[in-house]
């Protein structure tokens, strides 16, 4: 496992790492596999705590000096990685190591660009049970999601995938949803794999009401920047059927058009341009992106 790197951001984690970090260095030694973890801005002794093993061949600590949130900590260690793969865990020892063995034989296994830990047995309350229903919901509606557990923190990526992908994916929690969801819109092989979730023994969960909602709306920014016309065409559908609902029996009636006929009529057409206009700033994209990486194109 010399081609993988491991990925944690931690943020007040000194509880957890305090035991965990050990086994997790005495099993990079053994896998010969490369571990960096990402100290975003803690408050507690994380810092401390990470300097303490900092001598370790196989260990790189980096620190931020102010919280950047969980995907922004993922991205900073993600463009650190000089391995083949990355695989990111949580700090909190809840993902069991047997898994990130069983994670890299199945990305290579399977030739996968993305491999999702789907975790199994995970107790969660209704609540959030609930929330992560509407999300993955909302996500099928917009796009052809292949997979069931989008915000699992256990992934296998890539590198080269990860690195070239992660400035379009946010910077706070739904980091983990956003991510999954540009890979699979980018026609990249994203598989599942099923992992086991241990219990939380300290800390707290910091995923909140507010994190489903970043998480919609970021869904929503994705695929108005990849494929605009499947939020603004059922828009535009929507009012010019609404249109024609308050505007034929009014003119059947020979009274004319209404005000109100014609505001939905052009409110439509609106949306329905601005997809098209946006559809063609997302070719216009494509098309420097692709001349971008030719090898021969000039200074």
């Amino acid at each position: 496992m010399n081609d993988l790197t491991i990925v944690i951001p931690a943020y007040n984690e000194e509880a957890a790492l305090a035991s965990f970090l050990p086994e997790l260095l005495a099993f990079c030694r053994e896998h010969r596999c490369r571990l960096i973890i990402v100290n975003d801005g803690s408050r507690d002794n994380t810092k401390a705590i990470l300097e303490r093993y900092a001598d370790e061949a196989c260990f790189t600590p980096i620190h931020h000096k102010v919280n950047c949130g969980y995907g922004g900590a993922v991205k900073t260690g993600i463009n650190a990685v000089r391995t083949k793969y990355l695989i990111t865990i949580d700090a909190d020892g809840q993902h069991r190591l047997a898994d990130v063995v069983n994670l890299y034989h199945a990305i290579i296994e399977q030739d996968a660009d993305l491999v999702i830990g789907r975790r199994a047995g995970d107790r969660e309350s209704l609540y959030r049970k609930v929330g992560k229903l509407i999300i993955h919901g909302i996500a099928r509606l917009l796009m052809q999601v292949t997979v069931v557990d989008l915000n699992s923190g256990i992934k296998i990526y890539r590198t080269d995938l990860a690195q070239k992908y992660i400035a379009l994916c946010p910077d706070n929690m739904p980091f983990s949803d956003i991510i999954t969801l540009v890979f699979i819109n980018q026609r990249h092989l994203v598989s599942e794999y099923p992992v086991t979730v241990l219990p939380r023994t300290t800390g707290k969960s910091t995923i909140s009401t507010k994190t489903a909602f970043d998480t919609v709306m970021e869904i929503l920014h994705i695929m108005t920047f990849f494929n605009p016309m499947r939020i603004f065409l059922p828009i535009a559908l929507l009012f010019l059927l609404f249109s024609a609902i308050w505007g034929l029996p009014i003119i059947l009636r020979g009274e004319g058009v209404s005000v109100g006929t014609l505001f939905l009529f052009v409110t439509g057409l609106l949306f329905f341009s601005l997809g098209l206009i946006a559809e063609q700033l997302v070719l216009i994209r494509k098309s420097v992106s692709i001349v971008d990486r030719r090898p021969d194109r000039n200074p």
